[in-house]
């Protein structure tokens, strides 16, 4: 990590932390969890605006905070964009992206600021005050100003981009606007970006590794796909949004694992790490539920099928949210469909369903007696 941001920071107070984080120049990484979890204080430490405790930080090859030494935030090659944007509404666009840029001649100044701009798509735009600007090109203006000063004017790495909620205050059209702007600009860009969300969504859009924190703590990190359909236990699970929570045993059938749940064997897609006997906390996520046709007539081949009752169905957008009931038993189970599918099928409370699960979806994690 020579060329990217590692930092691990431990504190007991004012905000606890107790977490670690690498990210390599050119990948994006995403800070997830929920409010209070430590996301901003995270960013605020690897920006020098706050001191940690403990541990350390080090970018681009350069140490910035460790015992005995700490690097001040006008020193460390960092950019960062905040929810609120922070431009000086008396200065214009180009006056606020030269102010990051004060180490060089005025006229460099002036030159390299019209650039960025330009590259934040604001041609034109360059004399424009922020109460002259929509939301979505103040935030323009803001991130031209952190990539101002998070790189070099040779172009190469050196610091770090920093966003910190940067598109939470806009409308959902502009915000998925700035959201591909982002994507296709960080190809470009020869520096680790961290990114602060609350929304997983937008993790999963953009970021090529996240981390999870909650209460300070970083639970787990990796690919979102695998955070978010794989967590390591069940309070990550409820963390990241799973409703579809259960417990369960390991079985072994013919030498082939199974999982007995509610005196059900389900198939599983790969063999478990859990011995057989071994009671799992287990999950499906709402995409490994499928609605089985009416005429349906039971194969040995077919996945994990089970009759229920639909409890609620709620119209979503272009989703019908369906909530069910699984016969003989009390236990509920969610996924959603598209609302011509659920026209279809005549999808409404009260009404008989069968739903396959599918065995690749299943994901065992180790047993607690709260599950989180």
């Amino acid at each position: 990590m020579a060329e990217g941001l590692s930092a691990t920071l431990r504190q007991s107070a004012p905000v606890k932390l107790d977490c670690s984080l690498a990210c390599a120049a050119g990948e994006l990484l995403a800070l997830v969890g929920p409010s209070g979890s430590g996301k901003t204080t995270v960013l605020r430490c690897i920006a020098g605006l706050q001191r940690p405790a403990q541990g350390r930080i080090a970018c681009g090859g350069e140490v910035w905070f460790e015992r005995g030494l700490f690097m001040p935030a006008q020193r460390r090659r960092v950019g960062m964009v905040f929810q609120e944007y922070s431009l000086l509404p008396h200065l214009s666009a180009e006056d606020n992206v030269a102010l990051a840029l004060w180490h060089l001649p005025r006229l460099e100044q002036r030159r390299s600021a019209r650039q960025w701009l330009a590259r934040a798509h604001l041609e034109g735009l360059e004399q424009r005050r922020p109460g002259q600007l929509s939301g979505g090109q103040q935030q323009r203006v803001a991130l031209a100003r952190a990539l101002a000063r998070a790189i070099r004017g040779d172009g190469q790495a050196s610091g770090v981009l920093l966003l910190d909620e940067p598109f939470a205050a806009l409308d959902q059209a502009t915000r998925r606007k700035l959201q591909q702007e982002l994507a296709k600009l960080r190809r470009e860009l020869p520096i680790p970006i961290v990114l602060v969300t609350h929304d997983l969504d937008e993790a999963r859009l953009l970021a090529d590794r996240m981390v999870l924190l909650h209460h300070g703590q970083s639970l787990q990190q990796g690919a979102p796909e695998e955070v978010l359909s794989r967590p390591a236990d069940a309070r990550i699970a409820r963390l990241v949004g799973h409703t579809n929570l259960f417990e369960g045993e390991v079985i072994g059938e013919a030498g082939q694992a199974a999982l007995l749940w509610q005196g059900r064997r389900l198939k599983l897609g790969q063999a478990p790490r859990y011995r057989p006997g071994t009671r799992v906390r287990w999950l499906v996520a709402p995409e490994g539920v499928l609605l089985l046709r009416r005429d349906w007539q039971p194969r040995e081949s077919d996945e994990n099928p089970l009759a229920a009752v639909v409890e609620d169905a709620i119209s979503l957008g272009a989703f019908t949210q369906v909530g069910l009931r699984l016969e003989d038993s009390a236990l509920p189970l969610s996924f959603s469909l598209p609302n011509h599918v659920a026209r279809r099928h005549e999808i409404a409370p009260g009404a008989a369903v069968r739903v396959s699960l599918l065995a690749d979806a299943i994901h065992l994690m180790p047993w607690s007696e709260s599950g989180g």
